[in-house]
C-alpha cells in the first residue's frame, strides 16, 4: 500500500469525506488523508483475521486485497467503519438486530 496508490475520487467525494469520515484534530483540522483512511479501515478490518488464526503475512494480504478495494472503487464500508475504524470504540456496526416479541410487553 505505497503512496502512490492513491484513491481515485471526485470532488464531491473529497468534500463528503473531508467533512465526514477523515480524521481531525479538536480544533477541525484534518489529521489523515483518504488514502490514509483507506489504510486504517483496511488495518482494522483485516486484523480481525488475526483472531481466526491468520498469521501476520495473512493479515496484511488479507490489508492489501480490501484497500485495493477501496482504492480502486470497487467497495467501500459503511459510514460506522469509515468513521470508527481503529478508534477507542471501535463500532463498526450499522444497527443491530434483536428479537422483539410482538406484543407491547415485547416492545
Amino acid at each position: 500500500m505505497g503512496k502512490n496508490d492513491q484513491p481515485i475520487l471526485g470532488e464531491n467525494a473529497l468534500r463528503t469525506l473531508r467533512a465526514r469520515y477523515l480524521r481531525k484534530d479538536a480544533s477541525g483540522e484534518l489529521l489523515e488523508t483518504p488514502h490514509e483512511l483507506f489504510e486504517r479501515v483496511a488495518r482494522c478490518v483485516a486484523g480481525a483475521e488475526a483472531a481466526y488464526g491468520a498469521s501476520g503475512g495473512g493479515v496484511k494480504k488479507i490489508q492489501k486485497i480490501f484497500f485495493d478495494f477501496m482504492v480502486r472503487g470497487e467497495f467501500l464500508p459503511n459510514s460506522p467503519t469509515l468513521m470508527n475504524a481503529d478508534r477507542r470504540l471501535g463500532m463498526l456496526s450499522a444497527c443491530f438486530v434483536l428479537p422483539v416479541e410482538d406484543s407491547i410487553d415485547g416492545i
